[in-house]
């Protein structure tokens, strides 16, 4: 199987910044890896132990009601 290599503007424009931080949201790293939502965010519970304490965390419902995506033009 070969594995393409994606380009780095199509990366780029998918970092959000959130509380000074860098960040991918999940469906936006599923697309770039060709996988659903739901299959890379088992691969990362299942594999804990090869990602760092901060790789993921989950956004609350009060931050999701303040707009926060809606505001970087990402939508639910």
């Amino acid at each position: 199987m070969a594995h393409e290599i994606i380009p780095v503007e199509q990366v780029a424009r998918r970092i959000l910044y959130f509380r000074g931080e860098k960040v991918l949201l999940d469906f936006d790293l599923a697309v770039l890896y060709g996988v659903g939502v739901k299959v890379l965010n088992q691969a990362v519970k299942r594999n804990r132990e090869r990602f760092p304490d901060d790789f993921m965390f989950q956004l609350t419902g009060k931050l999701l009601k303040m707009g926060v995506l809606e505001r970087t033009g990402h939508k639910l």
